[in-house]
């Protein structure tokens, strides 16, 4: 029998977000990491850290989280945080909203600093939420918050987000049948959010280690993306790249459009890295 197939309330959980300096994995860093943990029907730990990135941030950015280049400026880099963070993961079941995201970020980092990703595959509860609380008017944190009624804190800052996540959790629990199984919660879930599926630098294609290389060297892309009503080979600078259960993707700049786009891999034919 899996184990999953205890009931829910058996499970340890750490909720978590993330704030970045931007959008997409590898282009972008983590500048703000906040956890909470829940065990046995209340919250047992916490865990909070700003993070130095190695870029300064833009003011677009900036003005999404609040969080300035000055706030940074001595916060300790990723390096040193890096297995704190997956200590705290230990033993618990994961939630995240919109988890993609999340994922996206922490199993590059995870990589990049040679640190064991979790085995337990982690809970979006944007998915959970969209299953469970239908008469939400959307399924975006704040508007649960609201519709919900839960405590918010401070909107786009680590440490309250994952406080709210870890609440509009529980809610989406509540509503499952009495001590329905762990295994429930993932079915309503119904995408693949383990670790494995987020990895770029183990994965094995050199499609995702190419792109990743362009990313770190600040190179551009050449490559002829079929179906596309331009002909011939499309040269981008990539932004970043996103592993989603709907199909993988490179955000780029294309240089022929003049605008950032998203290029899934699957159509992606004769990829080069620029010299």
């Amino acid at each position: 029998m899996s184990v999953f197939a205890r009931p829910w309330t058996e499970f340890s959980y750490v909720a978590f977000d993330l704030e970045t300096s931007g959008a997409y994995p590898i282009g972008s860093e983590i500048v703000e990491f906040g956890a909470v943990k829940w065990q046995n029907g209340k919250d047992v730990d916490q865990f909070q850290t700003l993070l130095k990135p190695t870029k300064p941030m833009s003011d677009f950015n900036i003005s999404i989280h609040g969080i300035t280049n000055e706030m940074v400026a001595d916060a300790p880099p990723m390096s040193t945080q890096i297995g704190q963070i997956r200590a705290f993961f230990e033993g618990s079941i994961l939630m995240a909203h919109h988890a993609p995201f999340d994922l996206g970020f922490v199993a590059y980092d995870f990589e990049k600093y040679k640190i064991t990703a979790p085995e337990n595959p982690v809970l979006c509860t944007s998915l959970f939420s969209r299953k469970v609380i239908p008469e939400s008017p959307n399924h975006k944190l704040q508007t649960l918050i609201r519709f919900l009624d839960l405590e918010g804190g401070q909107a786009h800052r680590g440490l309250d987000d994952a406080r709210a996540c870890l609440q509009l959790g529980l809610k989406c629990f509540a509503r499952l049948p009495e001590n329905a199984p762990l295994s429930l919660a993932f079915e309503k879930v119904g995408k693949d959010l383990s670790w494995s599926r987020y990895s770029i630098l183990q994965s094995g294609r050199d499609d995702l280690l190419m792109v990743e290389k362009a990313l770190v060297n600040g190179k551009d892309l050449d490559f002829i993306y079929q179906g596309s009503s331009i002909k011939g080979t499309r040269r981008i600078s990539p932004l970043g790249i996103v592993r989603s259960p709907d199909g993988d993707y490179v955000q780029g700049l294309c240089h022929i459009d003049r605008a950032a786009k998203r290029f899934y891999f699957e159509k992606i034919k004769d990829l080069q890295m620029t010299l």
